[in-house]
């Protein structure tokens, strides 16, 4: 162990060291590069601090954006949905305009393939464009539509001067058109904004809630507040101020998503999205070549543009700008073509997967049912009040049952919103629950219980007991809701976000031909049954003859459609697909 006395004698020699006599003094140039150097740092940081403030004012201009469009959502969805109140006014077209069944029914059915029919084209103009020009366009659909209809019905029946069944046709079309374009928009934007959160579920139910609950609130707006006054007694809904309510209501919620119904970061959705193609070998070589062309190219999409050098010579500073200009348009276009290659190749993939055509017979099986009944719920109600009968009370109401279906139906769609968030399996160990249950296993049980209201119907029970209709409502409308809520959300976990548009568009025109189908069939039985009222032309029907064998049918439809989800769904489980 050394000495304390070596130990000094060798720091005296370090200390002569550093301690040079031939060493050169500091200059006062040495001075000012030291403060330069101190300068720079000072630079260096200053530019750390600016570029982290620049990078948060983004994030939060980007969040600000995100969650004022997710609020536009929620309006757009809000009102969208005045088409479920249709059984508020429906009979009233019978009593008032004296459409007979088949006529009532038809203009239903008419309003609902023009809602489901131009599903696919909407949906592929928000995902090419944007969802903005789409609710304009419902917007104006919508105000033309009831002005249009509210016209109709102030004229009369035709043998009374008024105008020809096709105006409420093609009334009713626009209403339709309308009602698919303001929903479309605004869910397809919180589908694109959220869908790959933790909890894209709940943002997709919250949209699709409020849908629900647009019919609910707006037939109570024309049955307590614009009804018609006969004296002292409330009588039916005033349908012409209603639909002139309508008409102003809905083109200034289309006018507002317009502007508000933005999509944030698209650019990196399609990035992240050719990135996970490239992963699982989809892609051609000749598209992972241009991709890489893209990448590499020093004005491409996704590199990061290098500054023009400074330059004193004027001439060299315009080049330069001309070659940024030239950069930016160049990855402009690049970008408009790798989307649309994508898009287009994700929906080639999507109709060549056997499962969407699963997903797709199902919800038509469902969905087909569930608007049949929700158009003719009020006069399935008057069968069972027969004369001398003045028919149902306000507590059995058609307008209580349409809030009652809205409501159900609401509280469906956002608990199986909120609890397949919670409870779906997934891939990240970090984000797995101790108790794990499937979004189709949700979907499975919701179309059991849709099945139950319509036999409790099909049985004959109501008939017998008319208040326990109520109950019938609330599981058709449970069904309906989480059915309409979870299908959509299925459609973005297996097949993505970047192209959710066009794939719901696709599955979601099939419940025009569903409606179209068990529409006709409900009018069919029901004329069949229905007599002359008092020697008039009026026909109508009382009894369970009216409506029980199309009930039966529907219940055997929807226990149909729970094999084909069963079958799908084994077929993800066999892909690792976590639904």
């Amino acid at each position: 162990m050394p000495s304390r006395s070596s130990s000094r004698r060798s720091v005296s020699q370090i200390d002569k060291l550093d301690f040079d006599d031939n060493r050169r003094p500091p200059s006062p140039h040495d001075e000012s590069d030291i403060g330069g150097l101190l300068q720079d740092d000072e630079s260096l940081l200053s530019n750390v601090v600016q570029g982290v403030v620049k990078r948060d004012r983004r994030r939060m201009q980007r969040a600000l954006i995100k969650y004022t469009s997710f609020a536009c959502s929620i309006l757009n969805c809000l009102c969208a949905g005045s088409i479920t109140a249709y059984s508020l006014y429906g009979p009233l077209f019978q009593s008032r305009l004296h459409y007979s069944q088949y006529q009532v029914n038809e203009v239903s059915t008419v309003a609902e393939l023009a809602m489901y029919l131009p599903v696919p084209l909407f949906g592929y103009l928000c995902d090419r464009y944007s969802p903005r020009p789409l609710s304009l366009l419902s917007g104006i659909l919508f105000g033309v539509g009831y002005l249009l209809a509210a016209l109709n019905f102030s004229h009369g029946p035709k043998n009374d001067g008024g105008w020809p069944f096709a105006v409420i046709i093609v009334a009713f079309v626009g209403v339709g058109m309308g009602t698919s374009g303001m929903y479309l928009s605004a869910v397809t934007t919180s589908a694109k904004n959220f869908g790959r959160g933790k909890y894209r579920g709940l943002a997709l139910a919250i949209p699709i809630a409020a849908f629900g609950l647009s019919g609910m609130w707006q037939s109570q707006v024309g049955s307590r507040l614009l009804y018609e006054r006969q004296g002292e007694r409330q009588g039916e809904v005033n349908v012409y101020q209603y639909f002139i309510f309508l008409s102003g209501l809905l083109f200034a919620v289309g006018v507002v998503g317009a502007f508000g119904l933005n999509v944030v970061n698209e650019e990196e959705l399609i990035d992240e999205a050719v990135s996970e193609l490239g992963r699982s070998g989809l892609l051609e070589d000749s598209l992972l070549i241009r991709r890489s062309v893209l990448h590499d190219n020093s004005n491409g999409y996704g590199t990061v543009e290098s500054s023009p050098t400074i330059s004193n010579d004027a001439s060299s500073a315009t080049s330069a700008n001309s070659d940024s200009y030239n950069g930016k348009y160049r990855q402009s276009l690049e970008q408009a073509r790798l989307k649309t290659w994508l898009l287009n190749t994700e929906t080639r993939y999507f109709l060549a997967d056997k499962t969407m055509w699963l997903v797709a017979a199902g919800f038509f099986l469902v969905t087909g049912p569930g608007e049949a009944f929700i158009n003719n719920v009020g006069t399935i109600i008057n069968t069972l009040y027969p004369p001398p009968s003045t028919g149902p009370p306000s507590s059995n109401s058609p307008a209580t049952h349409v809030s009652t279906i809205a409501l159900t139906s609401t509280l469906a769609r956002l608990l199986t919103g909120t609890l397949s968030d919670i409870l779906a399996p997934t891939q990240d160990p970090g984000r797995s629950s101790p108790v794990s249950v499937s979004r189709t296993t949700f979907l499975l049980f919701s179309t059991i219980l849709f099945s139950l209201g319509q036999l409790l119907l099909a049985s004959g029970l109501i008939q017998t007991y008319p208040s326990v209709f109520i109950l019938v409502s609330a599981l058709v409308g449970l069904g309906y809701g989480a059915v309409f809520s979870l299908t959509p959300i299925i459609v973005s976990v297996v097949w993505g976000v970047e192209n959710f548009g066009t794939n719901w568009g696709i599955v979601a025109v099939v419940p025009a031909a569903g409606a179209a189908v068990w529409g006709t069939i409900y009018a069919a039985v029901y004329d069949a049954a229905a007599k002359p009222i008092d020697g008039g032309d009026d026909r109508l029907c009382y009894g369970l003859k009216c409506y029980a064998g199309t009930f039966w049918g529907m219940a055997g439809c929807s226990w149909l459609a729970v094999g084909l989800w069963g079958w799908a769904s084994r077929v993800w489980r066999r892909r690792d697909i976590f639904v």
